[in-house]
């Protein structure tokens, strides 16, 4: 499925086969998450994708070649692919062990075409091997939406009682991380959104209600997995002196004006910026020791639009995950 311009729908397109290169694998896509920030990229929210352009980047796939300098893996291994794509391992960041804002990285179905496709090509420093827990389904959420949601757990620090706002993909991850780890969980959901608040109750949620309103205790922490500006001095409004609230998205709306006492008390704003390795790594091995399981919608690849639409419309339960024909359960 092809993107052409921002704005437009994606359509069902033949392209040519990926050639791979010296350090990159060539994948026969099995399954692909859909994730909010492919929303980002096909409503022109992100400048400058390369188009036309193929999105995805929670690839589940089967090695089926590999290139001339290829070390870590074979034909026939079973890989995941995240959004961090290609670093170049040379400026500041990559030195201090923060790769995931270096400067001229480049990222899966953005940069690179991603997984919205049979076949997808990846760099081989950047696939990880996946858990033989979880089934093609359930392991493609792991790959960004559990993969920031744990990014954005370890930014918390300690706190033990969590506040979540949005509750989709990365949320129904994470609160299951955070119940392991002992914390209280608090989800915050859409006004009137019933059957997300149930959803988070269902995954041991202490406490779940609409965004406007205030938890019955003061939170140590905040993620904001939605990507709503308005909600970070709420989160700041709700979370004790000395708190921190995560902005998990790669995109937010605008964050109003707000007075200087919601932050005074040492309360902390930061964000997350995309991923590393290291990340990939350490909650890959977290995921099935906490005994993380994911709620997924499955698409054909055909109906990727579908699939984006309920996602823009809050409509999906969990994730929603393309699969390949011969994967459709």
């Amino acid at each position: 499925m092809l993107l052409d311009r921002p704005g437009r729908a994606l359509r069902e397109a033949s392209i040519a086969l990926p050639e791979p290169g010296p350090r990159q694998v060539l994948l026969k896509v099995r399954t692909c998450g859909v994730c909010r920030t492919d929303l980002h990229v096909a409503d022109g929210e992100l400048p400058d994708p390369k188009l036309p352009l193929v999105l995805g980047h929670e690839i589940v796939a089967e090695i089926v070649a590999v290139g001339a300098e290829v070390e870590r893996f074979a034909p026939g291994e079973r890989v995941g692919v995240p959004w961090l794509g290609w670093t170049c391992g040379q400026c500041r960041y990559c030195g201090e062990g923060r790769e995931n804002l270096c400067e001229r990285a480049r990222f899966t179905g953005y940069q690179i075409d991603g997984g919205y496709a049979e076949y997808a090509a990846a760099d081989e420093r950047f696939c990880f091997r996946l858990p033989d827990a979880y089934s093609d389904l359930e392991a493609a959420p792991l790959l960004c939406a559990g993969l920031i949601g744990y990014r954005s757990l370890v930014a918390v620090g300690q706190g033990e009682r969590l506040g979540i706002f949005g509750f989709g993909a990365a949320a129904h991850i994470v609160a299951q991380v955070a119940r392991h780890q002992g914390r209280r969980v608090y989800a915050f959901t859409r006004p009137g959104d019933a059957e997300a608040q149930r959803f988070a109750r269902e995954l041991g949620a202490a406490w779940a209600g609409a965004s406007d309103e205030a938890p019955p205790e003061p939170l140590d922490a905040a993620i904001l997995f939605a990507p709503v500006g308005w909600l970070v001095p709420v989160a700041l409004r709700a979370v004790r002196p000395g708190g921190t609230v995560v902005c998990a998205g790669i995109h937010m709306s605008d964050v109003p004006a707000f007075p200087y006492e919601l932050l005074w008390g040492e309360r902390v704003v930061r964000s997350v910026a995309n991923l590393t390795r290291k990340d990939g790594e350490e909650f890959l091995a977290l995921a099935p020791a906490a005994g993380v399981r994911t709620t997924v919608e499955p698409y054909a690849l055909v109906r990727a639009n579908d699939a984006l639409e309920r996602l823009r419309g809050g409509r999906v339960r969990g994730a929603a995950v393309l699969v390949v024909k011969e994967a459709l359960p």
